[in-house]
């Protein structure tokens, strides 16, 4: 059998590791083929060599270890026990999720045998570097996590000082925002306080620890769903434990009387809460309002361009969002811009209301 033969057996056409469709790369001690992003992963650990299908020699004994092998049979051994709360990521996902969940497989073989996962704990503790709200500087805060009481807390130095804040498991989300942060384990926590929604920032300078931390709050928030909503299958609630923004980016924005100056804000829409935030500043602890969109059937609309009469700022590429209760109209940079904003609106626009969505507009 050719090297092109085995790229073709069934699952081999996508990266054993993140999914990407045409993996030109083979991890020789695992057997699996890879892309180029994650052969990095694999070169760079203790998994072991890594080959070129299109510029290596691969030795006949190699290709009947690959055909024994391959990317259905790995993925039945190593990934036989994931937990369902467990992120698996993506070609999208920043490098710490995908090393992460590489070196998780393959090298400390967590999902290789049944029991008790690593994350499934009822409580943690440990220190993370957290953004200051107000100076912006990141300082050392100890975190702990307790299941029994619901919530994940911050200290300056230790329990005696007293927390400095709490966030319930109930509102939170966490997600990574290595680019925005500028820091490659940058991660986002966001929770609901009086109406609003918090973002705290945090890293750690250990790649394994801070995806530790993200899988270990997904565990509690996938506790939390399970138990706020006993009739909803698994596979309804797994998009609902922590969920990153479908887009982000600049927009102006007017006033609802459509005569105030448009004022560039960033907006982070949350597709699974169905709100559309924004903010001043990318990285602003508070948003300064938020939209929420309703369903088609509710009477939301978002159309292209603006209302009769009304020209943008400096932007012309118009964005209108109907609700029962008023319009709100934005522009964008660039048609670009406006194509991506039309078509993440309208995908939450066209997706019925379901009992989260309401319970969470409550």
């Amino acid at each position: 059998m050719s090297v092109p033969d085995l790229l073709q057996l069934p699952g081999n056409s996508q990266c054993a590791d993140c999914g990407q469709k045409d993996p030109l790369w083979a991890s020789c001690n695992v057997g699996v083929f890879v892309c180029l992003d994650c052969s990095g992963v694999h070169r760079i650990s203790s998994i072991g060599k890594v080959k070129s299908t299109q510029l290596d020699y691969m030795e006949h004994d190699l290709i009947q270890f690959m055909q024994r092998h391959g990317n259905v049979r790995a993925r039945e051994e190593y990934e036989a026990f994931v937990p369902p709360f467990y992120y698996r990521p993506t070609e999208k996902d920043c490098r710490v999720l995908r090393e992460q969940w590489i070196r998780a497989k393959y090298e400390r073989r967590e999902f290789v045998h049944g029991g008790r996962s690593r994350y499934s704990v009822d409580g943690r503790e440990g220190f993370l570097w957290k953004k200051g709200r107000d100076n912006g500087q990141y300082v050392k805060r100890l975190f702990i996590f307790s299941e029994s009481e619901g919530t994940l807390k911050y200290y300056t130095r230790d329990r005696r000082s007293g927390a400095k804040g709490v966030i319930p498991i109930q509102s939170l989300n966490v997600m990574f925002q290595c680019e925005k942060m500028g820091h490659e384990h940058g991660l986002e926590m966001t929770c609901e306080q009086d109406g609003r929604t918090r973002s705290i920032y945090v890293y750690h300078e250990d790649g394994e620890e801070i995806v530790t931390w993200y899988n270990v709050l997904r565990f509690a928030r996938f506790n939390y769903l399970k138990k706020t909503f006993p009739e909803t299958s698994e596979l309804e609630l797994i998009p609902r434990i922590t969920r990153s923004y479908t887009k982000c980016g600049y927009m102006e924005k007017t006033g609802p009387t459509q005569r105030e100056p448009f004022k560039k804000r960033w907006f982070n829409l949350d597709s699974e809460e169905r709100k559309l935030l924004y903010y001043k500043k990318p990285m602003d602890p508070y948003e300064t309002g938020q939209v929420f969109i309703g369903s088609g059937a509710s009477g939301f609309h978002v159309l292209e361009g603006f209302p009769n009469g009304l020209r943008g700022n400096r932007w012309e590429a118009g964005i209108t969002i109907r609700t029962p209760q008023r319009e709100y109209v934005f522009t964008c940079e660039n048609i670009k811009e406006q194509k991506e904003w039309l078509q993440a609106l309208r995908d939450v626009i066209a997706r019925p209301i379901s009992t989260q969505d309401a319970a969470a507009d409550l």
